[in-house]
This record gives structure tokens, C-alpha cells and sequence, in this order.
């Protein structure tokens, strides 16, 4: 085998911040809309070709320009650096490609199971074990079962350089629901090797589970809709989780009161964190992720029904956390990163947040304190589904259409 060598933002943003469009149904239509402008030339580009030796610096993240690095995807996903510069790319139907010095195999990896492919349901994210040059897993989040009974699983599986092997579901949502909405669903590491995987409240109204609106599974301690879960590599559930000797409570739960969090990851030099979470007609929310805490979804919110009308008066309550930004009308946030890299010394810690409906990346820059003190939004042009900081240090982008792109954003 080888191995691979502001709180809520009140009334109008601060200056140099924009919010953009208005919240389709969910905040994130089941079908995206056709891309209208015509489409540039896809030049093959490698990573390699993407560092010269003496880079061109962009001052700030609205001098970045979009390069198209590869199209032809179809609702790609999520993204994974192998150790030799190959990336992964999954495709929402139930594939995974791969692009090898710039060139897209039009084979996708063989030993993927099939999937609940329907409406935002399919094959999501992907991540590499932390040690992946030592024992070759690869993770992933799917929705499985039929149209009136399904949820969000975990599996991984071993990557040979040619297939995938060894495929085993390590982790079930507790609860079956109905329909295509609201799955999560992020992958992300923190720091001593366990895993963060975001799982949706279960869709909108009206759907229901156990006689009340499904939603309202963000607040049970016994249900895994609407959290954050924590595992161990193998799916086990660490000792140290904060539910674990709460009776009643699942003991996999790091967080809860979420709605749909689609941007999750960690800040490898702090450890701190963060998730994007869709809000209902407006109230999106970026977090501060705390274990143990609650985020109030449905309780406390910032958004409307999709039927017009409150969801709650309250917007803020003693003993849950408030959102440091919410964005109203909705960018449907899917896809984040702290960047943590060397072409762009001057944006050490801040964040790039991806969005569906504004189709924009929006640059979060954050003080100390956490608070984001601005914001800049980076027009990509196409529905935004991931973000991620490649191994050259640049920003690389997946967009959510039929004929999805992988964007790199360098310095115009």
C-alpha cells in the first residue's frame, strides 16, 4: 500500500461589508438556478503553478480574483488535500473525484455505496484521518434511507491511491425523519484527534417527528438533530464529552440548538471552533462554538417563517449563546476556514465563510476577542458550497451548481 509523501450585526453592516440577495426557500434551494453568464475557458492549472517565486500580494480580500482551476463537477461538496498535492472532491449524487495536477478524472473512485440522493441529500463531506499517511481513512457524511425515513451517517473507509476499501458506517443519527432538508452536515478535527460533525434540525414546517414540528429536536438532549456531535476516530463517543453523565442526554452531543450548520472547522493553532449555520428566511448565524452550549435555535432566533410571521420573539435569552454576526437577508453559508496561511500573512486567524444564495465568499476578519470587527464580501458568481486553504497557502472555493467549478482565489 502506499504512502502518501456581533453578536448580532444590528441594521446595516460596518463599512466594507455587504450582504446580498434575499433567502430562497430554506435559505438554500433544493435546485440551483442556471448560471447565466457564460462560462470562461477552464485553463489546467496545477497547485505547483499557483506559487511563483515571487507571489503577487493582495492588500486586501477584495483585490482576489477567482481563477477556475476545473468545472465539470456536478453539486460538488466537499474538498480533501491528499499528501501529494491530489485533491477529493465528492459529488453530492454519491461520487468521489479526483483532480491530479490539474487534470479532473472523469472516473469516479470506485467503493462508494449508494446514497440518499434527493433534494439536499447525497453524498457530503469528506476529510482525511489526521494520520492518514499512516493508516489511509478517509471520512464521510451521507444521507441514507428512502424519501419518509432517513438521516445523516458517518462512515470511512481506506484509500489505496485507486479505490476505497473497509467501508464502515461508524456513526447513525438516532432519529429517522422525512424528506430531503437539513442534513448538516461539516467534518472537522480538533486538536487531540477526535471529530466535530454537524447534524441538521430535520427540515422545516411541516414536518414533523413525535407529534410536534421536527425543529423543535434541536433542544432534546436525547436526539442528535439540530447538534454538534463529538467522536472518537471509530465513532466512539469520548469520555470527556459534555452530556456524558446527563441522564437522558446522548452522549456523543458537543453542542446544541442548531438549525443547519453547513461551515464547521477548527482553528489548528488555537483549537477555537467556528460554524455557518442557515437561518429561515434571514437570521443566518456565524458562531463561536463552545461544548456544552446552546445556540437556541428554535427558541431564540433571528429568523422568520418561510410562511411570513415570527418564529420567536426572542432574540437573545440568559444561558444560550447569541451569534456574533447575523445576516439578514440570508447568504445561505456553506463552507468555512481560519486561515492559517503564509501568502496571506496579514489575514492570520480571520476567516473565509462561503455563501449559496449571495454567491460570495465573505471574508470575516476577527479581533481578539472573537468579535469580527469587518467584513468583506468576494464575488465568485456561483452558488459558494465549500472553502478551504489548500497546502499553497491560497483559498479554493467549490461551487454548487450541475456543472460545479473548483474556484482558486489569488491575488488580481
Amino acid at each position: 500500500m502506499p504512502q502518501f509523501p456581533l453578536r448580532f450585526i444590528a441594521g446595516a453592516l460596518m463599512a466594507g461589508s455587504m450582504v446580498m440577495s434575499c433567502a430562497a426557500t430554506d435559505s438554500e434551494p433544493a435546485t440551483s438556478a442556471p448560471d447565466d453568464t457564460a462560462v470562461a475557458a477552464s485553463q489546467e492549472t496545477t497547485v505547483e503553478d499557483a506559487a511563483p517565486t515571487e507571489p503577487a500580494i493582495a492588500r486586501s480580500p477584495n483585490e482576489l480574483s477567482p481563477t477556475i482551476v476545473t468545472e465539470g463537477l456536478e453539486h460538488p461538496w466537499g474538498m480533501a488535500w491528499l499528501p501529494d498535492g491530489t485533491i477529493m472532491i465528492t459529488e453530492r449524487p454519491g461520487r468521489v473525484r479526483l483532480l491530479r495536477d490539474g487534470t479532473l478524472d472523469p472516473n469516479p473512485i470506485p467503493g462508494v455505496p449508494d446514497v440518499f440522493n434527493q433534494n439536499q441529500g447525497g453524498l457530503m463531506d469528506i476529510a482525511l484521518h489526521p494520520q492518514f499517511g499512516e493508516n489511509q481513512w478517509v471520512y464521510f457524511t451521507y444521507s441514507e434511507g428512502t424519501a419518509s425515513a432517513n438521516q445523516t451517517q458517518v462512515a470511512r473507509a481506506r484509500f489505496d491511491g485507486t479505490q476505497f476499501s473497509d467501508w464502515t458506517v461508524i456513526f447513525s443519527v438516532n432519529r429517522a425523519k422525512s424528506g430531503g432538508q437539513h442534513f448538516g452536515s461539516r467534518i472537522t478535527w480538533l486538536p487531540d484527534d477526535t471529530m466535530l460533525v454537524s447534524i441538521g434540525d430535520g427540515g422545516n414546517p411541516p414536518i414533523e417527528l413525535e407529534g410536534e414540528l421536527i425543529r423543535n429536536q434541536a433542544q432534546e438532549l436525547g436526539s442528535h438533530l439540530g447538534k454538534v456531535v463529538r467522536l472518537n476516530d471509530d465513532g466512539s463517543v469520548p469520555a470527556d464529552n459534555p452530556f456524558v453523565d446527563t441522564a437522558g442526554a446522548e452522549p456523543a452531543v458537543w453542542s446544541y440548538g442548531h438549525r443547519n450548520i453547513q461551515g464547521l472547522t477548527v482553528d489548528p493553532d488555537t483549537g477555537q471552533a467556528w460554524a455557518t449555520e442557515h437561518g429561515s428566511r434571514g437570521g443566518d448565524e456565524f458562531n463561536r462554538l463552545q461544548p456544552g452550549e446552546n445556540y437556541g435555535w428554535p427558541v431564540v432566533t433571528h429568523s422568520r417563517e418561510y410562511s411570513g410571521g415570527e418564529i420567536s420573539s426572542e432574540r437573545s435569552r440568559p444561558g444560550m449563546v447569541d451569534p456574533l454576526v447575523v445576516w439578514t437577508p440570508a447568504i445561505a453559508p456553506s463552507g468555512l476556514l481560519v486561515y492559517r496561511g503564509d501568502r496571506f500573512p496579514q489575514w492570520q486567524g480571520d476567516l473565509f465563510a462561503g455563501g449559496l444564495v449571495s454567491q460570495d465568499v465573505r471574508y470575516l476578519d476577527v479581533d481578539e476577542s472573537g468579535a469580527v470587527v469587518n467584513e468583506i464580501p468576494i464575488a465568485i458568481g456561483q452558488r459558494v458550497r465549500d472553502v478551504r486553504e489548500g497546502p499553497d497557502g491560497l483559498i479554493y472555493v467549490l461551487t454548487d451548481e450541475p456543472n460545479g467549478r473548483l474556484v482558486r482565489l489569488e491575488p488580481g
